[in-house]
């Protein structure tokens, strides 16, 4: 039986005070889709409301050169128009064999605080299960806390977008907080690459946490999890 990986996507589309459009980012979940599928698992979708989980256009546009990206958005869009709501799959950890959050702005605004999303890592982690996380992914980790009373992050080796990247795309004054001050305020040791735009992907705790920094490190998070999930 194909091992299920569960993706969780944002719902946030919009920017108010951006006054732009976003979403979850094209190449975070297609590259890492490609390496798993391709080695056999099974993808489930979830998002905070379940639905259709927007793209961040911005995404499509600046990927549409990337094959594997573009192929993604043209046939695969029922992934991402019906996802299912994240209170839906409380107590139901044992039907997967890891956890995945694929970045783009939009988890600033709802995964960052969502309760069910912090209950959910909660659960894979109490399992023995592998969570993931790339680019802004990392903000659903940012604020959860384990039933000892510690934060997830505390101790561990994390990279995430960093404050660098957000300059470079004008995005700062935009954001709720700070991904990169977020991930140190949490206990975290942050890590990001020599230079913006570089991959880096860190593995914690035998294969169990799973962070990379940006969209180049798409790919290396989906073959880390694989490996992980013993693909």
């Amino acid at each position: 039986m194909a091992p299920k990986v569960l993706v969780v996507l944002t719902s946030y589309g919009f920017i108010e005070k951006a006054g732009r459009p976003t979403g979850w980012y094209l190449p975070e979940f297609a590259h890492p889709y490609d390496v798993l599928v391709s080695k056999g698992a099974e993808i489930v979708v979830a998002s905070p409301l379940g639905g259709s989980a927007p793209v961040d256009p911005s995404s499509v546009e600046a990927f549409r050169a990337d094959a594997s990206a573009s192929a993604f958005y043209r046939e695969r869009a029922a992934l991402w128009e019906r996802t299912t709501p994240l209170s839906a799959l409380a107590g139901k950890t044992g039907e997967f064999a890891a956890l995945f959050y694929p970045g783009g702005h939009g988890p600033m605004f709802d995964l960052a605080t969502d309760a069910a999303s912090a209950a959910l890592v909660r659960e894979f982690v109490a399992a023995g299960k592998p969570v993931a996380a790339v680019c802004h992914g990392p903000a659903a980790f940012v604020n959860v806390e384990l039933p000892d009373g510690r934060k997830l992050l505390q101790g561990k080796r994390v990279t995430g977008f960093s404050n660098a990247e957000e300059e470079q795309v004008g995005m700062v004054p935009y954001m709720p907080f700070s991904l990169e001050d977020g991930i140190r305020q949490a206990g975290g040791a942050y890590e990001k690459a020599a230079e913006p735009w570089a991959p880096l992907v860190l593995v914690q705790d035998g294969g169990r946490f799973i962070t990379g920094q940006n969209p180049a490190s798409s790919k290396g998070v989906g073959e880390e999890l694989a490996k992980a999930i013993g693909l």
